[in-house]
Formats: C-alpha cells, sequence, structure tokens
C-alpha cells in the first residue's frame, strides 16, 4: 500500500517526514516540485507535480490519498479514491458533500478519516476520552447538568501589539470571521453573527495560570451526537471555540470594523478585499525565521448534581515552536500520520469518520501527542 501525500504546507511537514522515516511508501505530491523538495528533498524518494488527473492515475487498490490541499479539493480526492479502490485521509472538518460520500465507502470497505488535525482532531481526542470517562465514573447520572467546553487557537509565543501572526493563509483566517455561529450557552441557543459579538473571558488551567479571550466557532451543536453525548443529558453549556491572546478584540477592532463594512456586497468583491487586507496583514505580522508559535487547547467536561460539581476534568495542552519546528505543523499532521497509519492496520472501520473514540486508538494517539506539546495534562478538578 502506497501514501500519496498531497500537499507540502506550513503544517504538512512533521507528519509527512515521520512516516517516511518510518520506512512506510509515499509518493509526495504538491503543485510545485521545487517546494516539496526543499521541505523533504533530502527523505523523499518519489516527489510529483500534483493535479487530480495525475494523482488518480497513480492510485491503486489499498493505497491512501492524503489530502493537505485547501478545502475543495478533497471531496474530488475522495471521489478518486472511490473509483480507483483506495482511501482517502485529510485534517479538516467532514464537509456535507464528504458526508454523503459515507454510504459509497462503506459498500466499497473503504475509509475516509476525517477531522484528525488539531482543531479538529487532538481536541475530539479529548473530548473523547474526557465523556468516557465520565461515563464509566461514580458521579454518572442521566439527571446531572452538564457543561462542556472546547477552546484551542495558535498564538504568538512572543506577543506582539497585534496580539496574533499567522501560521496559515491570511486570507482564510479573514473569512473565518465572516462565518456565524451556533453554541450552547445556559440552556439557550446562543446565534452569533461575528465572532466579536460573543468575546468572553477563559482563565486557563496552566502551571503558571493565565486568561485568555475566547469565542464560539462554527456550529457546536453536531459535536453533542458526535462526542456521544445521550439525548437524554440535561446539557447547561456546550461551546467549541477559539482562543485569542488578551487584548486581541482591541487590536483587530479595525479589521472587525473594516469586515462589517462589506457587508451586502457581492461576494466576489468581499473575497478580494479580504485577499488584499491579509496580505498586508501577512506582511506586518508573520513570524520571523526561527521564531517560536504557539498553540493552547482546553478541553473540559463538568457535570453537576444540585448545584455542586460532582465530575471536572479538562485536558489542558501548551505547546511552542522549537527546535522540532512549529507547534502548529506538530499538532496538525502527526495525527495525520497516526490516522494513516490506523487505516494501513485496519483498526478504522469502512465509512466516512472523523477521530476516533476507540479507546485503544484515543490511549494511543493521545499518549502520542503528549510528546508533541511542551504541557499537557488531564486534570481533575477539586469537587
Amino acid at each position: 500500500m502506497t501514501i500519496h501525500w498531497c500537499g507540502t504546507g506550513l503544517s504538512s511537514i512533521p507528519g509527512l517526514r515521520r512516516l517516511i522515516e518510518a520506512g512506510h511508501p509515499v509518493v509526495v505530491w504538491n503543485r510545485t516540485v521545487a517546494k516539496a523538495q526543499a521541505e523533504v528533498g533530502d527523505i523523499a524518494t518519489d516527489i510529483r507535480p500534483y493535479s487530480l488527473e495525475a494523482l488518480t492515475a497513480a492510485l491503486q487498490p489499498g493505497d491512501i490519498a492524503v489530502s493537505m490541499l485547501p478545502a475543495d479539493q478533497h471531496v474530488p480526492i475522495a471521489k478518486a479514491c472511490l473509483a480507483k479502490g483506495a482511501h482517502f485521509t485529510s485534517s479538516s472538518y467532514i464537509a456535507p458533500e464528504m458526508r454523503e460520500l459515507d454510504q459509497a465507502f462503506r459498500e466499497a470497505g473503504l475509509v475516509s478519516i476525517n477531522e484528525v488535525g488539531l482543531d479538529p482532531g487532538i481536541d475530539h481526542l479529548m473530548a473523547h476520552d474526557l465523556v468516557a470517562r465520565y461515563r464509566a465514573s461514580k458521579a454518572y447520572a442521566p439527571d446531572n447538568v452538564i457543561s462542556f467546553t472546547s477552546y484551542c487557537g495558535g498564538v504568538p509565543k512572543i506577543a506582539n501589539a497585534f496580539r496574533y501572526k499567522f501560521s496559515w493563509a491570511p486570507a482564510g483566517v479573514l473569512k473565518a470571521l465572516r462565518s456565524p455561529s451556533r453554541s450552547l450557552r445556559h440552556f439557550t441557543e446562543l446565534r452569533v453573527a461575528r465572532p466579536w459579538d460573543a468575546i468572553t473571558r477563559y482563565d486557563a488551567p496552566l502551571p503558571q495560570p493565565e486568561s485568555f479571550e475566547v469565542y464560539p466557532n462554527r456550529d457546536s451543536y453536531p459535536f453533542m451526537e458526535e462526542y456521544r453525548f445521550e439525548p437524554h443529558w440535561n446539557v447547561r453549556d456546550f461551546v467549541r471555540g477559539t482562543i485569542r491572546l488578551n487584548g486581541w478584540a482591541d487590536a483587530w477592532a479595525p479589521i472587525f470594523a473594516e469586515i462589517e463594512g462589506l457587508e451586502g456586497k457581492p461576494l466576489a468583491e468581499i473575497n478580494a478585499a479580504l485577499d488584499a487586507r491579509a496580505a498586508q496583514l501577512l506582511q506586518e505580522n508573520a513570524y520571523a525565521e526561527g521564531e517560536p508559535d504557539r498553540v493552547v487547547l482546553f478541553v473540559s467536561l463538568k457535570a453537576e448534581q444540585d448545584g455542586k460539581p460532582v465530575f471536572h476534568e479538562t485536558w489542558a495542552m501548551d505547546a511552542w515552536g522549537d527546535v522540532r519546528g512549529t507547534a502548529m505543523g506538530r499538532l496538525v499532521s502527526v495525527p495525520v500520520s497516526l490516522a494513516i497509519e490506523s487505516v494501513l492496520n485496519r483498526e478504522i472501520p469502512a465509512g466516512v469518520h472523523a477521530a476516533p473514540h476507540d479507546p485503544r486508538l484515543l490511549a494511543r494517539w493521545l499518549g502520542e501527542v503528549s510528546h508533541l506539546a511542551q504541557y499537557m495534562d488531564r486534570i481533575t478538578h477539586v469537587t
């Protein structure tokens, strides 16, 4: 079985190198071969110019295609995998068009494993672990009041005036700010048109206590089912969100105003304006060569009975760039490589899936992830 790794961008390299160094047969595909050569040319033996047609022609039954390309490339590659009897992997959210391929993957006995990067990915693993521990605990009761939060973000290790530096495409960051969100707060659905309308404070349980700004991201509701919440559970809060350094909202206020000023304009005009602004922001707020980035992730599950906590645990992770490269690169791509190995080992069933909840895979993957961060711990809060 050959692994076809497509894309050698900022968040691809550590996981790709891990697979090659482990001796797996890997073909590296990238639109610009020279860029791929610069990243993995010292260890990769097969680097090819990417096109969907060339990849499709190369796929053999039992191979795995890995898309670390822009999200709009995932479904076409997944369909090519179905046509050629190959498996598919990506770190991205499962789009509706990918979900629609579930039955086809099942019938073909093939796997499409997605949401196995950082966020989504590691956060899913932590959530599955906490829910399983809660279910197995003496504190479990059907009428407990449940609160769940999951906050993740890439932030500069050395804070700048803008309170943010770009570790991935700036245009994607700006366009994400135009996305509405839906979460559950105090037993009530909270719909927010723009993130800056719902910024709150989060006190992080780090060895050196630190507070951050957080806001809900995307639609949290489907993840209650994904995390195996029972329909009858009494859920007060359920929020998946983004975390930023304190002062971020103030520093970005002019950007928010610009985005609001684009409302009502044609989409092409909006995208052009955001792309232009993104290019300027990248020039002013990019990481310098060797400058450490930072990733923080906190996933918490609390159950209360009669207003008192009976179960409260939090996964806390703090990682930063070091001699191994960027924290973002490690934490996105190494879990992808773990997912690929699990597909090769037939540990993931056929169909379209997000990060696994199988206890054996959870333990192994979280164990591997713990080596990628400078701090990672599952904290039991005093009850």
